[in-house]
């Protein structure tokens, strides 16, 4: 595995695009990335993870303005990209009808997450479509933080990752609206009592 600078972001986005795995740090813990819309890159991923192919992996944009094109967001859900993206905030919604089959859950569910770290956005945008992410990790391990961590875990089995550094090394909080309902699955930087306070509001 070659570990690559935050200069090279242009070949990393290129074996993006040919649909390799590539791994890179995020605002909370290193990520494994691919082109959302190849199955044979989907397939690397889930088995570079170990993670059962049923389970979808987030969807990684890099603005805002992108949400829609993939997310249908009622009220609460805008209030919730407004208030926490690009930020360690991931939120399931229902997914817009054209989505890889891959990208969504078994009831039409999709993750989305802005990371708040220009690099990744600026790896996102290079490669020109978004990733599917989950953290740098085999299922049921720690998730790495530093890139020599991530080859030590994964070795030769993808071609890079690019390295730099994490921050908060927790988890991004993970959010799922459905219509009127929000059920928070899993508490990180951003808290509880800052999601309800957004969510009284509406």
């Amino acid at each position: 595995m070659e570990i690559l600078k935050s200069s090279q972001l242009d070949k990393a986005a290129e074996l993006l695009r040919k649909g390799e795995v590539v791994a890179f740090p995020t605002e909370t813990v290193y990520g494994l990335g691919v082109i959302y819309d190849n199955k044979e890159a989907y397939d690397k991923l889930v088995k570079v993870k170990r993670r059962p192919p049923f389970k979808p992996f987030t969807l990684m944009l890099a603005d805002v303005e992108d949400v829609e094109k993939y997310a249908e967001l009622n009220d609460v859900a805008k209030s919730l990209v407004k208030n926490f993206m690009p930020g360690q905030f991931t939120m399931i919604t229902t997914a817009k009808a054209g989505l890889p089959k891959w990208c969504i859950s078994d009831i039409g569910r999709v993750g989305i997450r802005i990371a708040d770290y220009d690099l990744i956005r600026d790896l996102i945008r290079k490669t020109g479509k978004p990733l599917l992410v989950p953290s740098a990790n085999r299922a049921g391990e720690e998730p790495g933080t530093t890139a020599q961590q991530v080859a030590d875990t994964f070795g030769d089995e993808f071609p890079a990752v690019v390295d730099g550094k994490t921050v908060s090394n927790l988890p991004s909080t993970v959010v799922m609206v459905e219509d009127k309902y929000t059920h928070i699955f899993r508490e990180g930087a951003i808290t509880m009592d800052q999601i309800k306070k957004v969510i009284s509001k509406e």
